[in-house]
């Protein structure tokens, strides 16, 4: 490899061994925060206020039924009054370029989506919502939609570390101490670390500059943007207040802030599996599943590096060396690009500080494959360790039958129900993807979206549907995500792709709390091993790569080999 790399390279393995570290720490803060340690302090004492205030029972543990239950209240309730507002903003105040009410189905559709945590976004920001839409409207539900993903992620836990018992918590006792002890502290702490840099944070009407002699001016947006964009990137939400997300640089100035950005989105998925290992008093299960997400994230990164710093065939073929650069902000270089793409689709977040549909085919294919695993490496806040956990179950059922023992994990034996729980959660994303990109590419009203012929136009509609289907909300350009189809079904896919693992996982949780926990025996799978670790992986490239290969292989494979000379 040529040198260049190297400071690319190297600040990438300082970021992930600090990220890791760190990591390990806030994992531990976590635990403390859900097992209640913090109750005496001022904090604690906030909290207490909030559920005299709101009448919230804070003793009487809830079934998983019932914290499904109020979880889809909450999330339903919240999409509703996002909808409302969008609605209505023109009439509402804050509104400083005076727009009017989002056309309904633009507005279902993004309702859907901030609720579910997709973000995924069918409209221009800066030409299309108020100040009050993107405060109280968007960047309200990045909180709740985040809080909402670790709270299902802490129950998740509590059902593997407690037994014979049918409650996994209280979701409200949950999400109010997710809000208060982490989101709500570390969205302030790095809004105004954002604002230090250069992000913008103003109420100001846009600004209109004057041209250069008979050039036209230019209307510069302005906005409250440093505090949306900092639980943007913690929260995995990824939807940014202008158009251009994080290439723009009132959202993403300098390298400084960019690595701050990949910082934030990466946190609180890293630190989930340690706060595993501390709810089980088995720390090396927590490093098991944070070996399994590291190693594939490590593997992806590399690939994606490489094939964009070996640039494009034809363009190499004419003499022109180096990394492609379109579609990538100079100020980030090519580490700081390919960094980004690969945190931000190996978690659920979807931001972008380069075009995804620029990079490379066998690069942009990487992204693409991220998503389609079901945002596991990493993933999302919370659903990233909760779809993980799905994965495990499969891989020691298989593990077990291959050995002819009844299969367990974590001492709780592991049977049908808790099977068809777990290839629910694993397989939802992947039929509502395979289903839904044949059905596009047969209904008019799916065809007419795609505005890029061949095997590249096919990789972008496979992208829009795995993006949408598994909440990550990143796309590829040269395509019109706006239609009536995509707005409808689009809307549903992220819905039930948010939805249908999380009270599937949730149940699995609640059927082995339930259970004894058996002590290990000389035939016991042991779950905290290199070797597991490497099983694990095995059994998720298995399920996830090659459910999808064949459709792999008619779009980002396929214009590998055009370019390539292969067809």
């Amino acid at each position: 490899m040529s040198p260049q790399p190297i400071p690319d390279l190297f600040i990438i393995g300082v970021f992930l061994i600090s990220l890791t570290i760190i990591a390990f720490f806030f994992g531990t803060y976590l635990y403390h925060v859900f097992s209640g340690r913090y109750a005496n302090t001022f904090a604690g004492q906030i909290e207490r206020w909030i559920y005299k205030l709101t009448g919230t029972d804070d003793e009487n543990e809830q079934t998983w039924r019932e914290y499904a239950r109020d979880l889809l209240i909450f999330n339903l309730a919240g999409g509703v009054l996002l909808f409302i507002l969008l609605e209505t903003q023109g009439v509402l105040p804050i509104n400083v370029q005076g727009f009017g009410p989002v056309e309904p189905l633009v507005a279902f559709n993004t309702a859907a989506s901030f609720m579910t945590n997709t973000n995924w976004q069918t409209y221009t920001g800066e030409v299309t919502l108020s100040y009050l839409s993107q405060m109280a409207g968007l960047t309200v539900q990045n909180f709740l939609s985040a809080a909402t993903g670790i709270c299902v992620a802490i129950a998740v836990m509590r059902g593997f570390a407690r037994k014979e018992t049918s409650k996994l918590g209280i979701f409200w006792v949950d999400l109010t101490r997710t809000i208060i002890y982490i989101l709500l502290p570390l969205a302030c702490i790095f809004t105004v670390l954002l604002v230090s840099q250069g992000v913008i944070q103003n109420f100001d009407p846009y600004v209109q500059t004057t041209g250069y002699g008979t050039a036209p001016g230019q209307l510069i947006p302005m906005g409250p943007v440093a505090s949306q964009e900092a639980i943007k990137e913690l929260g995995t939400n990824g939807g940014g207040f202008f158009n251009a997300n994080s290439a723009n640089p009132f959202e993403n100035p300098t390298a400084l802030t960019n690595l701050l950005e990949i910082f934030l989105i990466l946190l609180i998925p890293a630190s989930l599996p340690f706060v595993f290992g501390r709810f089980l008093q088995k720390k090396r299960e927590g490093y098991t599943l944070y070996a399994v997400m590291i190693l594939l994230f490590v593997i992806s990164l590399v690939i994606l590096y490489e094939s964009e710093f070996l640039g494009n065939p034809e363009t190499t073929a004419l003499g022109v060396s180096g990394a492609p650069m379109e579609g990538k902000e100079v100020r980030f270089g090519l580490g700081g690009s390919v960094l980004f793409a690969a945190a931000t689709t190996a978690t659920s977040c979807g931001a972008v500080n380069t075009m995804h549909d620029s990079l490379t085919p066998l690069a942009g294919m990487i992204p693409l494959v991220l998503i389609l695993l079901g945002e596991i490496v990493y993933g999302g806040v919370g659903s990233g360790f909760y779809s993980i956990i799905g994965f495990v179950i499969i891989a020691v059922f298989i593990a077990g039958l291959m050995i002819g023992r009844t299969p367990e994990y974590l001492g709780k034996k592991i049977g049908i129900f808790e099977m068809k729980m777990a290839i629910t959660a694993i397989l939802t994303s992947g039929v509502i993807v395979l289903i839904m990109t044949a059905l596009s590419l047969v209904i008019p009203g799916g065809i007419m979206s795609m505005q890029d012929p061949g095997p590249h136009g096919f990789s972008e509609l496979l992208y829009a549907w795995a993006s949408m289907a598994n909440n990550n909300g990143s796309a590829f350009a040269g395509f019109d995500a706006a239609k009536t189809f995509y707005l409808v079904f689009g809307s549903v896919a992220m819905i039930l792709g948010r939805f249908i693992p999380m009270i599937a996982l949730l149940a699995l949780a609640g059927s082995v709390a339930g259970k004894k926990t058996l002590q290990a025996g000389p035939g016991t799978l042991p779950t905290d091993t290199p070797s597991f670790v490497l099983w694990i992986i095995m059994v998720i490239l298995i399920v996830g790569v090659l459910t999808f290969f064949p459709f792999l292989a008619l779009g980002p494979v396929a214009v590998w080999f055009i370019l390539t000379g292969g067809l």
